[in-house]
């Protein structure tokens, strides 16, 4: 029991809230911020497959998906995923600077 619950929550959590979002989202798309496109895309793929098996146990899903507790969730680790994301882009370009104006003298 604990681990069907268990994997109903991880099931949930990847879900995303509105599922027709997914597809429109490209996961490898060069200026994405979003690292949650990936595990909305597995969600969606498994959300079709379980859906296709049993149509209740897919709504099931999709109503659980949209819980104020698993919304208020997942829009924490997008808001949280999307400011290390620019943080590494900064990095990444200070890196890049450092390295034409110290080591290659430009």
């Amino acid at each position: 029991m604990l681990q069907s619950r268990a994997l109903v929550i991880a099931l949930i959590l990847l879900l995303g809230t509105t599922l027709p979002e997914v597809h429109s989202k490209s996961i490898f798309e060069r200026d994405r911020r979003d690292w949650l496109v990936i595990p909305d895309a597995i969600a969606a793929y498994i959300y079709e497959t379980v859906n296709k098996m049993s149509p209740k146990v897919g709504q099931f899903l999709v109503d659980a998906a949209q819980t104020p507790v698993v919304v208020v969730t997942r829009n924490f680790l997008i808001r949280e995923t999307t400011k290390l994301s620019i943080l590494a882009e900064q990095l990444m370009e200070k890196i890049k600077n450092l390295w034409y104006t110290k080591v290659l003298g430009y």
